[in-house]
């Protein structure tokens, strides 16, 4: 997993993929099958103490590595969540929703697109990129129940916000 997060991050780097995900300072951001941390980490920094992250993956081995890495770059503002759907945070709470290199893995799409809809707050957005789907299937997939509508396309992303 590491030498492949390394190539696409070398590829794509995630401070180029989160300049259009728009966190601001104080935002609550949600890292949505985190990996290692990749985005988590760039995302804490543009978010500022005053913000959080949250960075939910099913691996807990992975978490571990986005406990360690935020330790060692001082990082306070990152919460670790174990899961494959529930995020157990509040809905409605959530600013920014990262859901990167994620959808093509899920075996059930809805009940997380479900959960994401849940957390986010309605002025909130859902940023999106998934590489290894067609554009097609994304925005099926992702507006299909239409729990979002897609409100922007960017060089490395598309943007989502949930509908009422």
């Amino acid at each position: 997993m590491g030498l492949i997060t390394a190539l696409r991050d070398f590829f794509s780097p995630p401070d180029d993929i989160l300049a259009e995900a728009d966190i601001q300072p104080g935002y609550r951001v949600l890292d949505y099958g985190c990996g290692l941390g990749s985005f988590t980490l760039v995302a804490a920094q543009l978010a500022g103490a005053e913000g959080k992250v949250y960075a939910i993956d099913i691996h807990s081995l992975a978490l571990h590595k986005v406990q360690k890495a935020a330790r060692k770059r001082g990082f306070s503002n990152i919460e670790t969540i174990q899961s494959d759907c529930i995020t157990e945070l509040d809905s409605n709470s959530v600013d920014v929703v990262l859901f990167y290199y994620v959808l093509h893995w899920l075996s059930d799409p809805d009940s997380v697109l479900g959960e994401l809809r849940r957390v986010l707050k309605l002025e909130g957005h859902l940023s999106f990129r998934d590489s290894y789907m067609k554009e097609n299937e994304t925005l099926a997939s992702v507006t299909g129940r239409r729990w979002f509508r897609l409100i922007g396309k960017g060089k490395k992303t598309r943007r989502f916000v949930k509908m009422g």
